[in-house]
């Protein structure tokens, strides 16, 4: 049995909880990306497999705030930021999909940020 990589354990917890995490139209998938710089969010329509809304840790938006995408405080404005589009395009519920990582520091401070912007899920 080959050892597994820490990106391969990932993908594969990814791919088992996004057989059940499905996006629609009227309740979007809030996706989120992290690398060791940035964290990155997206509210996805699955059925028509279009991207709704982003935002991440590189743009100018986030950047103005002088936080760094690499810890809670910064995922937290990208939460607040991702909520904030989404309400600007009547997008009041998602459902939250971790991408395969634990729930817990930058990706619970996402979707903590989202909340307080006015996102359910």
């Amino acid at each position: 049995m080959a050892v597994k990589t820490k990106h391969e354990k990932r993908a594969r917890r990814h791919r088992r909880v996004r057989k059940k995490v499905v996006g629609t139209p009227e309740r979007p998938r809030l996706n989120v990306f992290r690398s060791l710089k940035h964290i990155y969010a997206q509210i996805i329509d699955d059925t028509a497999q279009k991207t709704l809304v982003s935002a991440s840790s590189c743009e100018e938006a986030f950047k103005a705030s002088g936080k760094s995408g690499s810890n809670a405080d910064g995922a937290a404005v990208v939460g607040k930021l991702i909520a904030q589009r989404a309400l600007e395009k009547n997008i009041k519920s998602v459902v939250f999909d971790r991408g395969g990582y634990r729930y817990h520091g930058r990706v619970k401070a996402l979707a903590d940020g989202a909340r307080q912007g006015g996102l359910e899920f």
